[in-house]
């Protein structure tokens, strides 16, 4: 079962020191508001701001750094950070607990809840990415998204081959690790876990874990990079 060290360069994301308490990604996900808060009141306020809602109210739970890039029909709920030159994109919706790094990109339509992206993460285009955590320079295709809860509504089990862990969480997305491709339209399934610098096939239905460096074609095949 890989672990929160094997998946992430934790230099690469503001939640890296927080991140580093768990073994398992999956066990950070029901503190990432709290962690939000708690970051956000140490942001340097030469480098953020509190944005407006569409009525003029300060939102003081969401930080924009000067530099990012958030288009007016963007819509932000916090908690909420979003990094240094990041780019919130068209009717990019993002409903909250959202940490968001640098040079990142949320794209249009793009729905984002209970998530951290690490720094470079890309989601331009029609995803949706809940409880789930993005590692650096990860990349989702056009389409695809993260489905975190199950058909039968059970608690979400992470499987390994023949290991299997219990999250005790009814709501868990998807966990790319660092440099990740997702090809367009694919479905990663809840509890789906993705090794660093593997990649997805277009149009994949995913789940359980994917080791680092492999090609996932269908269940299976998936194949170790050459």
């Amino acid at each position: 079962m890989l672990t929160v060290n094997e998946l992430y360069d934790l230099s690469h994301s503001l939640a890296g020191d927080y991140l580093k308490q768990f073994t398992y990604p999956w066990e950070a996900l029901a503190g990432i508001s709290e962690l939000i808060l708690e970051i956000g009141k140490q942001l340097p306020e030469d480098e953020y701001v509190h944005p407006t809602d569409w009525d003029g109210n300060v939102l003081e739970d969401v930080w924009v750094a000067k530099d990012a890039t958030v288009f007016k029909t963007a819509y932000l709920h916090g908690p909420c950070i979003i990094g240094h030159r990041t780019e919130v994109r068209q009717c990019a919706f993002i409903r909250g607990s959202a940490l968001v790094g640098n040079d990142c990109v949320v794209g249009n339509s793009t729905e984002l809840k209970n998530v951290i992206l690490f720094d470079n993460v890309q989601v331009p285009h029609y995803n949706y990415v809940g409880d789930s955590i993005l590692g650096y320079k990860s990349h989702m295709g056009a389409g695809s998204i993260t489905s975190n809860v199950k058909s039968d509504k059970l608690l979400v089990v992470v499987k390994d081959g023949a290991e299997q862990v219990e999250t005790g969480r009814k709501k868990v997305g998807a966990m790319l690790g660092d440099r990740v491709e997702v090809g367009c339209n694919s479905v990663l399934n809840p509890g789906t876990v993705i090794g660093p610098d593997s990649n997805v096939y277009p149009t994949s239905c995913v789940r359980g874990v994917i080791p680092a460096s492999h090609v996932y074609k269908d269940k299976d095949h998936i194949i170790a990079k050459k």
